[in-house]
C-alpha cells in the first residue's frame, strides 16, 4: 500500500472513532423527566436509577446490581459499577434511551446505622421483585419496547430470575447476563465459628437472617422452586442465557482469599460442608469462566466485584446481546 494511502487510510479510521466517541451519550445517574416515579417497597422512598429519553432501536438493557450495591456510585457507596459497564454499551452503539438501571436498595446509606440490614428482609429477593417488576413495566411503557434484556450481578441475577419465574416473562425477557450470581447458594451463612459474617459489623449473615433463609444453601426452599427439581427451570424458556462467573476467587462462594476478604468455611447454612464454587453457573446455560478479576476492583481488590468492572466481562456482554450465540454452555 502507498504511504498516502496508508495515511489516509489511518486518518479516517481515527475520525471514525472520534466521530463515534463524540456521538456517544453520556450514563446519567436520574431518570428522564416523565419516567413514572416508582415507590421502593422497602424503603418507602422513591427508587433511584438512570436511564434517558430518546428514539429506541435496540432491545432496551436493564441493568441489576447486586446486594449492597447502587446502580451509580453514591456518597455511601463507591462502587456503583453498573454505570461503567452501561458507558462501555453507550460507547459501543448503544443510544443513553436504551440503557436503563434500577437502585432497588436505595443509596445505602441506611447501613451505616445498622449494617445488618445487609442480610435483613429488604435486600431479599423476594421483597425486591416488585421493585424490579414497576421498573421494567415502566420502561417498556417509556421507549415502546416489547422485550427487554437485564444485565445482573451478584443478587441481581436471582432478583431477575426469581420475577421471570413468578411473571413467566419467557417472552418479555429477550437475553439475560448473569455475572456471578448466587444461583445454587453462597458460603457466607454458615453456623461455623469461623464464619465472620455472621457478626453485626459484618452484616449478620447468620442462619435465620432473611438473606440467609433464601441463600444459604443449594437446598433452601427459595433457591428449589427457582431452580426447580434437578435444575430444569435454571434457563426454561426461549430466553437466552450467558453466566460469566469468576473461576479463581470470588468471597460468597470460595473458601479462600478474595483481594482483602479473609475466607470462611465451605459449610452451608444447614452446617453441612458444601461446595459453592459453581454457584453462578447455571444449566442450559453458555459459560464464560474468567480469573484474576481482583485486578478490577480498585478498592478491595475482590474477584468477586471486580468482574462487574472488567473489560472481558464488558465486551462479552457486548457481544452476547449483539449477537446469536449458541445456548450450548462454553466452558
Amino acid at each position: 500500500m502507498k504511504p498516502w494511502i496508508r495515511h489516509a487510510v489511518a486518518l479516517a479510521s481515527f475520525l471514525a472513532a472520534a466521530a463515534a466517541a463524540q456521538a456517544a451519550g453520556t450514563v446519567g445517574n436520574t431518570l428522564p423527566p416523565g419516567f413514572p416515579s416508582i415507590e421502593d417497597t422497602s424503603l418507602a422512598k422513591p427508587l433511584i436509577g438512570f436511564g434517558a429519553a430518546g428514539p429506541v432501536t435496540r432491545t432496551p438493557v436493564i441493568f441489576v446490581h447486586g446486594n449492597n450495591d447502587t446502580p451509580f456510585p453514591t456518597a455511601c457507596n463507591p462502587y456503583g459499577s453498573m454505570q461503567a459497564l452501561a458507558q462501555y454499551l453507550a460507547n459501543n452503539g448503544y443510544a443513553t434511551s436504551e440503557l436503563w438501571g434500577v437502585g432497588y436498595q436505595g443509596d445505602q446509606c441506611d447501613l451505616g446505622s445498622d449494617p445488618t440490614r445487609r442480610s435483613r428482609i429488604a435486600h431479599t429477593n423476594a421483597a425486591n421483585v416488585p421493585d424490579l417488576r414497576r421498573f421494567v413495566q415502566a420502561v417498556m411503557d417509556f421507549t415502546g419496547a416489547k422485550q427487554v434484556d437485564i444485565v445482573g450481578h451478584s443478587l441481581g441475577v436471582t432478583l431477575a430470575r426469581e420475577w421471570m419465574r413468578q411473571d413467566e416473562t419467557r417472552h418479555t425477557v429477550r437475553r439475560l447476563v448473569a455475572i456471578d450470581g448466587p444461583n445454587h447458594g453462597i458460603i457466607n451463612c454458615s453456623p461455623d465459628p469461623a464464619n465472620y459474617w455472621q457478626a453485626p459489623a459484618a452484616g449478620g449473615f447468620t442462619p435465620s437472617s432473611e438473606i440467609c433463609q433464601e441463600l444459604g444453601s443449594p437446598d433452601t426452599p427459595f433457591l428449589r422452586l427457582l431452580n426447580g427439581p434437578g435444575g430444569h427451570r435454571e434457563t426454561s424458556g426461549p430466553t437466552r442465557v450467558l453466566v460469566i462467573r469468576d473461576a479463581d476467587a470470588s468471597f460468597v462462594y470460595f473458601p479462600m482469599q478474595d483481594g482483602a476478604i479473609a475466607p470462611v468455611p465451605a459449610v452451608d447454612s444447614f452446617g453441612k460442608p458444601t461446595d459453592f464454587a459453581r454457584s453462578a453457573s447455571l444449566r442450559g446455560a453458555r459459560e464464560i469462566s474468567l480469573t484474576g478479576q481482583g485486578a478490577y476492583d480498585p478498592i478491595l481488590r475482590t474477584g468477586h466485584l471486580g468482574i462487574l468492572n472488567s473489560p472481558q466481562t464488558w465486551q462479552a456482554t457486548l457481544e452476547f446481546l449483539n449477537g446469536a450465540p449458541s445456548r450450548d454452555k462454553d466452558d
